[in-house]
């Protein structure tokens, strides 16, 4: 049953509120101009500034990373190791770079394996979730979460890595 779509007020969040508010909610995806997929988000992580050096954003703006600083509710989506395509929400005003990455949704734990499933891809890009009719998110019932560390940043500096930055649903 459809809920009600998050507004950009809800983006405009920092990540590091944004990251945990998002768990519960319910990513949706409109497959072939018909079809809808709803999935709640189950894990998430935050990436904040060019401070942050696990954040794309930390050795400036390039083509690739400039979607960090558009406005809160902008998908970023890229490839991860050629293969896997990642998908974050830019969170906060426009100027500083910030996101979350999602990285799991129920039945599908790992960002490549929900974007596979949800068939979401490069194409999606700067998709403005507040009005794009091919990818959304709706509310839905928070979860209780446990944070840790975030994965997969091992080119970080530590106090980056040990950043616990991670939320997770534990029920």
């Amino acid at each position: 049953m459809p809920k009600k779509r998050l507004a950009q007020k809800f983006f405009a969040q920092s990540a590091l509120e944004l990251a945990p508010a998002l768990l519960g909610k319910y990513l949706c995806r409109r497959i072939d101009g018909k079809t809808v997929l709803r999935a709640r988000i189950t894990e998430t992580e935050a990436y904040y500034g060019t401070g942050d050096t696990a954040c794309h954003a930390s050795k400036g703006k390039t083509e690739r990373n400039r979607i960090m600083w558009e406005k809160g509710g902008t998908a970023y989506v890229y490839l991860c190791y050629g293969i896997h395509n990642l998908f974050n929400i830019i969170s906060g005003k426009s100027g500083f770079p910030e996101g979350v990455l999602i990285r799991g949704i129920e039945g599908f734990d790992g960002p490549g394996k929900l974007t596979k499933f949800l068939k979401i891809t490069r194409d999606l890009n700067y998709a403005d979730l507040t009005k794009s009719p091919d990818l959304w998110l709706e509310d839905g019932e928070p979860f209780l979460f446990e944070t840790s560390k975030r994965i997969g940043i091992d080119y970080a500096e530590e106090s980056d890595r040990n950043k616990l930055w991670r939320w997770r649903a534990t029920e």
